[in-house]
């Protein structure tokens, strides 16, 4: 159905999920643009007329309900065999998932949920549609919080021929009410009861009643009491638990009298006044279904009596006879005589037959005897039971899937609990376990569309391993499967392996721009990638030398690349034909002649701005050429600073150099000391010569 087009509208994305009658696929509404939720009917209900109508009737009926609380019916269809209903589409969880995740859930969220379906009920009750199979798996929660109960009306349509096979009743046992249990007509009521129960779950965490078949969880509806929920969990508020205990009533009508009634109960729990108010109880009433102890039944009638009285009707019977006949005699005995013979013949002849009757009658009157219960058992267990106590097993047995009974094990018997004809025949249903599902073969699928068909199924990721390898297919492509492709598989049990694809082997990419074209092969030689000639671009450039590489793809230097991935470079031609070169001479001095004096040039041109040309320690005047490169109406720069501080800058034209200036010279003098300086050290020498010459006078 992947990929399929129903009714020309319809394009089927994947599966979400699927139960006993129909497949649950999500797909998108070409006509509308928006994605909805199609419900397939299982193929091997699209011969049966009656579940046709029936499912065409109950999808008409859950269309007319419009409700915030309700999943909306969109369209219903047929495409050749394929019958189908088209929902709106709920993007979030359903409340199962909800339970099993976070359970027991604080009091305030469970009441919130239980009113919204309470909501949903009340409308659906108005509109005469009784759901009969709540329960989480059929609320959905979408990730705005809003609740949407789906499935209403479905579950009437199932043929009284399925009922009877499997000796079954619809819905589902854990929340089964116990009017449904005993497979009568389950009204309203009862769609509260489960309502009950769901609660009940949310908060504890557990379901009420719990067993190892289906049948022993119907008997505990119809039979025994559950713990009540403020044991499980102390912190539910009183007047909550009060609501649980009065929608699980096993009386119908101490129930609520209707959806709404519930509703308004739910709704105003949690006021303040009511957290603590007391708890709620109920008149005894003697419940017909309750388990009790029966006094045997007294004056059984024996078979001997029967025979006995049989006997002495048969001796008057007799005796009747021969009064008769000897009035007879007497009366006639001057006409004729009969003789004694043929009487006493006679009265033989009647004595065998009315021994041969009696002897007939034991015969018979078969024995009775109990039938053993085998719900349970596996089902040569089953065979041998019961015909160790005189019947026999009716053949063939029925066979069906069910996800709770483990495969061959008994589910359902006829005639338990009760004495019957020796020879009579048994019917058993024994379970075929889970309903297996066919594994597809997703060798060169991606892993995420496995993981998306597997959990349409029932498939956790828990039950998924992936084992990632190199290899040159696509990466989460899957190369490996385990299960092979066409095994049966339980869905809830199985464990899958995929090898799936990391791609190629990968390793860092290393940084060839600035690298001259020899160096850059080399990275790549050993970096296992593949360099063509044909890959290697060369154009011009004013920032890089020639044969130096301006640029590297597809990759980015420390990017991961794939071992054996092809590389393709920009390598520099040198500056463009129109480029022209000038080459400053800058003749400079130290600061102070003979001392040390720090020099650093910085240029500007077509290459930069503020590019760092050199920083040299000079002790005498020397000369450093500058070659700048000029592009079409642009100028350079050049700038000198001599000890941290800036002393000259030179620049020149384009148009400058194209009236054919190839250099030009900037010239730098050391600094001259202070013109005040001198005449004082003059004064003092001469001070100091005319000092000398007096001290030589006598």
């Amino acid at each position: 159905m992947i990929g399929h087009d129903l009714g020309g509208r319809y394009e089927i994305l994947t599966r979400i999920g699927g139960g006993g009658m129909a497949l649950v696929y999500k797909a998108h509404d070409v006509l509308l643009n928006r994605n909805v939720a199609v419900k397939v009917l299982r193929q091997q209900f699209v011969h049966d007329e009656e579940f046709i109508r029936r499912f065409r009737r109950e999808a008409q009926s859950a269309a007319a309900l419009s409700h915030p609380n309700v999943v909306s019916i969109y369209d219903v269809g047929q495409e050749e065999d394929t019958h189908y209903i088209v929902m709106e589409y709920v993007e979030g969880q359903n409340l199962n998932e909800v339970i099993q995740e976070r359970a027991p859930l604080q009091a305030n969220e469970a009441v919130r949920i239980a009113v919204q379906i309470a909501d949903a009920l009340d409308h659906a009750h108005q509109n005469h549609i009784i759901h009969r199979d709540i329960k989480p798996h059929n609320i959905l929660i979408g990730k705005n919080g809003r609740v949407k109960v789906t499935d209403f009306g479905i579950a009437r349509a199932v043929t009284s021929s399925t009922i009877t096979q499997t000796g079954s009743v619809i819905g589902s046992v854990h929340y089964f009410s116990p009017e449904h249990a005993k497979g009568i007509n389950a009204g309203e009521k009862s769609d509260l009861y489960s309502l009950g129960i769901v609660l009940y779950q949310m908060l504890t965490a557990k379901l009420p009643f719990l067993g190892e078949s289906p049948i022993s969880v119907a008997l505990k509806h119809l039979q025994e009491t559950f713990e009540e929920p403020r044991i499980v969990n102390p912190h539910i508020p009183q007047s909550v638990e009060n609501v649980i205990l009065k929608a699980m009533r096993k009386n119908p009508n101490e129930r609520y009298s209707s959806a709404h009634e519930m509703l308004l109960d739910l709704d105003g729990s949690l006021r303040p006044e009511r957290l603590n108010e007391p708890k709620i109880s109920f008149i005894s009433v003697n419940d017909m279904d309750e388990t009790r102890v029966m006094p045997a039944i007294r004056g059984e009638i024996r078979p001997e009596a029967v025979k006995e009285r049989e006997d002495m009707a048969a001796t008057s019977n007799t005796n009747v006879q021969w009064n008769n006949n000897e009035e007879q005699q007497q009366q006639r005995a001057k006409g004729w005589k009969k003789p004694l013979t043929v009487v006493g013949v006679t009265l033989l002849i009647l004595a065998l037959i009315i021994w041969g009757f009696i002897w007939l009658l034991g015969r018979l009157d078969v024995a009775e005897v109990d039938v053993p219960y085998v719900v349970g058992k596996t089902e040569t267990e089953a065979r041998q039971m019961i015909e160790a106590a005189g019947l026999k097993v009716e053949d063939p047995v029925i066979r069906e899937h069910n996800k709770e009974i483990p495969l061959d094990q008994v589910i359902s018997q006829t005639k338990m609990n009760m004495r019957v004809k020796e020879g009579s025949l048994i019917q058993l249903t024994v379970s075929d376990g889970p309903e297996l599902e066919e594994l597809g073969n997703y060798i060169g699928k991606s892993l995420q569309a496995a993981i998306d068909e597997l959990g349409a199924l029932g498939v956790t990721e828990e039950q998924i391993v992936v084992d990632p390898v190199f290899s040159e297919q696509a990466p989460d492509t899957i190369i490996q499967q385990t299960p092979n492709a066409g095994e049966q598989f339980n869905p809830e049990s199985a464990e899958f392996t995929f090898m799936v694809s990391k791609g190629r082997e990968t390793v860092p990419m290393p940084n060839l721009i600035g690298n001259s074209l020899d160096e850059a092969k080399d990275l790549i030689k050993a970096s296992e990638l593949v360099l063509k000639d044909a890959d290697i671009l060369y154009e011009p450039s004013y920032l890089h030398q020639k044969d130096y590489v301006i640029s590297q793809h597809p990759y980015e230097p420390k990017d991961q690349a794939a071992k054996g991935s092809k590389i393709s470079i920009s390598v520099s031609s040198g500056p463009p034909k129109d480029a022209k070169e000038h080459q400053f001479n800058i003749v400079i001095s130290p600061a102070e002649a003979g001392k040390t004096s720090e020099i650093r040039i910085v240029y500007s041109d077509a290459r930069g701005e503020d590019i760092e040309w050199d920083k040299r320690q000079i002790t005498s005047t020397q000369t450093f050429p500058v070659t700048v490169v000029l592009a079409p109406d642009t100028e350079a720069r050049v700038t000198v600073y001599r000890d941290n501080q800036f002393i000259d800058t030179k620049s020149i034209s384009y148009e400058e150099l194209a009236q054919g200036t190839d250099s030009s010279t900037l010239t730098i003098p050391g600094e001259e000391p202070p013109p005040s300086e001198e005449p004082a050290q003059a004064e003092v020498n001469e001070t100091d010569e005319e000092t000398d010459e007096e001290e030589q006078q006598p």
